[in-house]
């Protein structure tokens, strides 16, 4: 499990990135990074972590499900994911 200011941190960031989203491709197309070097860091969208929904984990994520590899294995052998199935040949 994740710290949670570590998550917290992550959420803050998604938040500035919705809020600026508009301003930071009106800068980009007007070719203005002088203003865009201005505005918050945590603004751009390469600064938000994909992180696990269960255990906030931010490494070994698949988007696509939003959990991590071992949240993602347990469940799967659980059941719980539907149309996943273990692999066998």
């Amino acid at each position: 499990m994740a710290k949670k200011s570590v998550i917290a941190r992550n959420e803050k960031r998604k938040a500035l990135v919705e809020k600026y989203a508009a301003k930071r491709d009106q800068l980009k197309k007007a070719g203005d990074y002088e203003a865009l070097s201005k505005l918050p860091r945590d603004s751009a969208s390469c600064r938000v972590r994909t992180r696990c929904v269960l255990t906030g984990r931010g490494r070994g994520v698949y988007e696509k499900f939003g959990l991590c590899r071992q949240m993602f294995r347990k469940l799967a052998l659980e059941g719980k994911l539907p149309g996943i199935k273990k692999a066998s040949w």
